[in-house]
């Protein structure tokens, strides 16, 4: 019953012991009688080597408080319990509704159905030991409740006996079961029995004045709402009910080939599923994935606006966290929420959460949260947990039922409550195939390697790691300005490591049909393609493709007109896209009102071609500049962009992004590195890149640059002393962006977006441009005033230049004769 790293025996004895004490975990008669059969027949000695007197107990803290623990001799204490099991359906065990109609649950039968399955069906059910331990050692690996026994009080050490067996006996059903229905027990219990927490509690009892009793109840009543009290019965009937949900609307395509080695890791440490957030059905799709193939079911964080009945409680007993959206200055419940993390990694609970706080509003990966990796990097630097494995996935859609609503929102539409009635409209939503969804696993980054490598300054973890909790360890810092300083060190190392999470789940996620076809037709201005058009403009990209060796889905779709055609119609009748059938042949252009949804698609893809964007704008920007300042024009231009995108895609350090630009200019020009500095770019480059088969600025980058010019004409127009509401001022640019449409100001429907609007305003903000100067300061006022209007001038600017790239493209020339 010793908490040994990972799920290794204990070491052997050197003397065998003179006594036994079973603890028996016994639910009825049955089992009781199943139990003593057992050990009457020497079941001890058969699965332990153990032949000694053996003593029966209750595992209850009160019967081991009067008749263990206080025991002078050092009997061997092993946890004995009856494991039910469901019948074999396919060669698996595993519970159906078809069993609930006996009204009793095949891994807890009544006492009647208990009987009865003794005499027909003994396969049923087995005799289980959990892993034993001497009373010394239970002494040992508990030091403060045996401490607290030496004064008298024996409670706390009975308790911390009985959570030890109940561990104990729950591994040795995973032998039998599987990993998948690993589950936590008397969590709550244990936390609250925490004497480190418990002086936490006081210590913030003391900084807010409040009574320690206050306190602690608060804690409690936070505990009992966050605890997922997950459920075997309950795991296997939900999981069989949400399955059609997205079985018959997507056929799930996984890479499985580096799970058996994360299944191995996962044996040592502590693993965090990191996935893309697209869609409501992510965390079913993912689960599914990782039950087949034997992981324990991950602790999914959700938000509390998805706690609402009946599916609030039912997700609760399949491992569902709710956690508060906000927390705002309750102490209590920051502390519980951190120790609650704390203690699911320390016990080697998977967890999962979607780290961009919220699903995707354009496809793209939105900007990392940090809240739920702080209280992850705490149970690091405290030493609690030795490691933990951080795993990116990318769950990516081929089509989305839901992306109605997302767009709908997008262009200043309230999102509808989560409830009851919407879980029956959505539920209704995804009738409808909708193709592929792939789930692809990137490389495991451990935590603390990597925050020690950005600059945490972690101890290092103990050779082992004491199952009772530690103090926070570390050297403290000596002043207030140290102090200051550690902080911003711990928090830009836990801002890289999101980074290079998001990098991670975007170096997997793979490039689909949909996303390929909507790039084209988007950057393609009031214009519809034929057929064999389509596939003229994507042969370069699927050439593209292949040279740099991206992850994809079927585009070999896209190579045979018939294929694309079904590519096309299916997007049809996703109302994406418009198919015109009264002339000589089909064409095709994105529906109208539809260029929110086609860039979702797009944008799933589309940080594989940024680079390619901006290489294609420096070189326009360089080709523009007098020699022989032509390749420094081209390299600020790249980092000038670089910049002005970073609230949008995640790019890596200047050495790395030059490399980067370097690669895609040898794509280009093979012969780039024969070049020098003083060689002049002009038509030699331009026709390379034209030869190219494809410009990507205009269909990349356009939408993005549009929705960041409304905001600094918004800003430019503004009273330099005035503050400025959010909100508001996202609503202003939502119809003024409509009316520049209109009046052919910006060239992509997509860019009118809250999203994007909300991104720009952020690099607004970045380039010190929101904050309002007071009216007593002219010169500062007339300052801001000329750092807005030249933030709008750069933008139109590159907004212009974008238009010369898609003037290249041969897609976006005149027709002749027009």
């Amino acid at each position: 019953m010793i908490d040994h790293r990972g799920d290794t025996p204990a070491p052997a004895r050197a003397t065998a012991p003179e006594s036994v004490v079973a603890l028996i975990d016994a639910g009825s008669g049955v089992e009781r009688e199943l139990v003593g059969t057992w050990l009457a027949e020497g079941g001890l000695v058969h699965d332990l080597g153990v032949d000694a007197p053996v003593t029966q107990l209750d595992l209850d803290s009160g019967a081991i408080a009067g008749r263990l623990v206080g025991r002078r001799d050092d009997p061997l204490v092993v946890p004995v319990r009856v494991l039910w099991l469901p019948p074999e359906r396919d060669g698996v065990r595993r519970i159906t509704f078809a069993d609930m109609a006996l009204l009793t649950n095949p891994r807890k039968p009544n006492r009647l159905a208990q009987r009865r399955l003794v005499g027909k069906s003994p396969d049923r059910h087995v005799v289980l030991t959990g892993q034993p331990a001497l009373l010394s050692e239970l002494r040992v690996n508990n030091p403060e409740a045996a401490a607290l026994l030496m004064k008298g009080s024996a409670e706390p050490f009975a308790r911390a006996i009985v959570r030890a067996a109940v561990v104990a006996l729950e591994r040795a059903e995973r032998s039998i079961i599987g990993d998948r229905y690993k589950v936590p027990r008397l969590v709550a219990e244990e936390i609250l029995d925490s004497p480190e927490f418990l002086r936490r509690l006081e210590f913030i009892a003391d900084q807010i004045g409040a009574s320690p009793h206050e306190v602690y109840r608060r804690a409690e009543k936070a505990l009992r709402e966050l605890v997922a009290a997950q459920s075997r019965l309950v795991s296997d009937l939900f999981t069989q009910a949400m399955r059609p949900i997205h079985a018959s609307t997507w056929k799930v395509d996984s890479d499985d080939s580096g799970l058996d080695g994360l299944r191995e890791l996962n044996r040592r440490y502590p693993l965090v599923f990191l996935p893309s957030h697209r869609s409501y059905v992510d965390a079913f799709v993912l689960g599914d994935v990782l039950a087949r193939n034997d992981f324990p079911p991950n602790h999914v964080i959700g938000g509390a606006n998805l706690s609402f009945w009946p599916m609030g409680p039912i997700a609760r007993r399949t491992g569902t966290v709710f956690i508060r959206r906000s927390f705002g200055d309750d102490e209590v419940y920051k502390a519980v929420v951190e120790e609650y993390f704390a203690y699911l990694l320390a016990k080697r609970f998977n967890m999962e959460w979607y780290f961009e706080g919220g699903r995707t509003r354009t496809g793209k990966l939105r900007p990392p949260r940090y809240g739920l990796l702080n209280y992850l990097a705490a149970a690091v630097r405290s030493n609690r947990i030795d490691d933990v494995l951080l795993v990116p996935v990318s769950i990516t859609y081929e089509r989305l039922n839901e992306l109605g609503a997302i767009a709908t929102e997008q262009v200043g539409g309230k999102k509808k409550p989560e409830g009851l009635a919407w879980m029956a409209r959505y539920v209704r939503s995804q009738q409808h195939s909708a193709g592929r969804v792939y789930v692809r696993f990137g490389d495991p980054l451990s935590a603390r390697d990597r925050l020690a490598a950005y600059g945490d300054p972690l101890t290092p973890p103990p050779m082992t790691i004491p199952l009772h909790r530690t103090e926070q360890s570390g050297t403290e810092p000596s002043s207030a300005a140290e102090s200051a300083e550690v902080a911003e060190l711990e928090r830009k190392a836990v801002q890289r490591l999101a980074f290079e999470v998001a990098v991670g789940i975007n170096a997997v996620t793979p490039i689909t049909v949909n996303a390929l076809v909507t790039l084209a037709l988007l950057g393609v201005h009031e214009r519809a393609l034929t057929l064999g058009e389509v596939r003229t403009l994507l042969a370069p990209v699927l050439r593209y493709i292949e040279k740099r060796g991206l992850p994809s889905g079927e585009l070999a779709a896209l190579r045979d007109e018939q294929s694309l055609a079904v590519v096309l119609e299916q997007l049809s009748l996703a109302k994406v896209v418009t198919v015109y059938r009264g002339g000589l042949e089909p064409v095709y252009s994105i529906e109208a009102g539809a260029h929110l949804e086609a860039a979702f698609y797009r944008n799933n893809a589309v940080h594989w071609f940024i680079n390619r964007a901006i290489l294609e704008l420096s070189i326009l920007a360089a080709v523009e500049t007098r020699a022989p300042d032509q390749l420094r024009a081209g390299w600020d231009e790249a980092f000038r962009l670089r910049d002005l995108l970073k609230f949008e895609f995640f790019f890596p350090e200047r050495a790395e992004f030059s490399a980067q630009m370097t690669a895609e200019m040898l794509l280009v020009d093979p012969e780039w590195h024969q070049r020098t500095a003083e060689d002049t770019l002009g038509a030699d480059i331009l026709n390379k890149l034209t030869a190219s088969g494809f410009i990507m600025a205009h269909r990349a980058l356009r939408s993005f640059v549009d929705a960041q010019l409304v905001v600094a004409e918004r800003l430019a127009a503004r009273d330099s002393g005035e503050e400025i509401d959010r909100k508001e001022f996202i609503d202003e640019c939502v119809a003024v962006g409509k009316q520049m449409l209109l009046q052919q100001r910006l060239r992509s429907p997509e860019s009118v977006s809250t999203e994007l609007f909300t991104s720009a305003l952020k690099l607004a903000d970045n380039h010190g441009l929101l904050t309002p100067v007071s009216h007593d300061s002219a010169k500062r006022r007339a300052e801001l005033v000329r750092r807005r209007i030249e933030f709008a001038d750069q933008l139109r600017t590159i907004a212009t230049r974008i238009g010369q790239a898609a003037t290249l493209d041969p897609f976006n020339r005149p027709a002749p004769g027009a």
